[in-house]
């Protein structure tokens, strides 16, 4: 890997699921990180144990407007973003503008300061793909006008920026395309599979499962997709690259599991699969391999064990 200081970090939606992740390891690794976040989707609560650290900051801040920041700055993470189709159904005005004007707002702030740039980017660039498992060279099977195109759309616009600002500008960027990851620090109400199974396996409500359950995804347990994302951050890769973790289930599969891993009695009540719903959804992880050295290592019953036990622990 190559060296890469990392004094100051700014993360974008630093409040969010991953985002709050992200800083834990930063500031393990080190580095002052500042969060900018407007709390749509995030909550101070995911950032609660860091108040106090000398080395943590927080900002309330619409990455859509204009981004100033005092002081150097070694890299700027672009995690701003509804990540679930609850919330960019609810927002999809503010979804398209974070992909876009954020995105834009974020790399011209690296530029003014120097930064490597890194965007979370995600495997919604391939839609409801009709290649599996899905390399960075497929370009993607998706619906420009269709309900879940505000995210899909607006994280492929903000892949061209990132681009247009490196080839261009000579920018050091970076390309995350995160698959469906997991853990402690998700909403109730996110809307995401696993969240939804465990707040209803738990409280002895019907387990939503949409359609026949046959649709598959590939879940990684966020300490996984974390170090992928430093790997990546400290690695000299220009170009896109999948993390996240091949190993498919389908969605019946995992309410069943996360039914028994939670002890509960829950039946499994099935709705209408929503619109442009991809069928199946597995990186492959190839490239991390070879140039980040990356792979999972939680294995999925490990990583819904110690989801559970953070949801029975009260989770805000």
């Amino acid at each position: 890997m190559a060296a890469l200081r990392l004094d100051r970090v700014v993360v974008t939606g630093g409040a969010g699921f991953l985002g709050s992740h992200l800083c834990d390891r930063l500031i393990a690794s080190g580095a002052e990180v500042l969060v900018l976040d407007n709390l749509s989707t995030g909550s101070r609560d995911n950032l609660a144990h860091l108040a106090g650290n000398p080395a943590f900051s927080f900002q309330i801040q619409d990455v859509t407007e204009q981004l100033t920041v005092e002081g150097p700055v070694d890299a700027v993470l672009h995690f701003a973003s509804p990540a679930s189709p609850v919330d960019y159904a609810q927002m999809p005005i503010q979804t398209i503008k974070v992909g876009t004007l954020g995105t834009h707002k974020a790399l011209g702030l690296a530029k003014a300061k120097g930064a490597r740039f890194l965007l979370a980017s995600t495997s919604e660039v391939y839609g409801d793909p009709e290649v599996h498992p899905q390399p960075e060279s497929y370009w993607g099977h998706v619906n420009p006008v269709g309900p879940r195109s505000i995210y899909d759309e607006a994280k492929r616009a903000a892949e061209a920026f990132t681009m247009a600002y490196h080839n261009h500008h000579r920018l050091d960027t970076r390309i995350a395309r995160i698959f469906n990851t997991y853990g402690p620090r998700m909403r109730r109400d996110d809307g995401r599979a696993v969240p939804s199974f465990v707040s209803q396996a738990l409280a002895g409500e019907p387990i939503t499962v949409f359609g026949d359950g046959s649709q598959t995804r590939s879940l990684c347990y966020v300490d996984d997709l974390i170090d992928g994302l430093e790997r990546l951050l400290r690695s000299e890769q220009v170009l896109p690259v999948n993390i996240g973790n091949p190993s498919e289930i389908t969605m019946l599969e995992l309410a069943e599991v996360v039914r028994r891993l939670c002890g509960s009695r829950s039946q499994i009540a099935f709705e209408p699969l929503p619109v442009d719903d991809p069928k199946r959804r597995r990186p492959d992880i190839g490239l991390a391999r070879r140039v980040l050295g990356w792979e999972p290592r939680v294995d999925l019953e490990d990583g819904l064990a110690r989801t559970i036990a953070w949801w029975r622990g009260g989770p805000g």
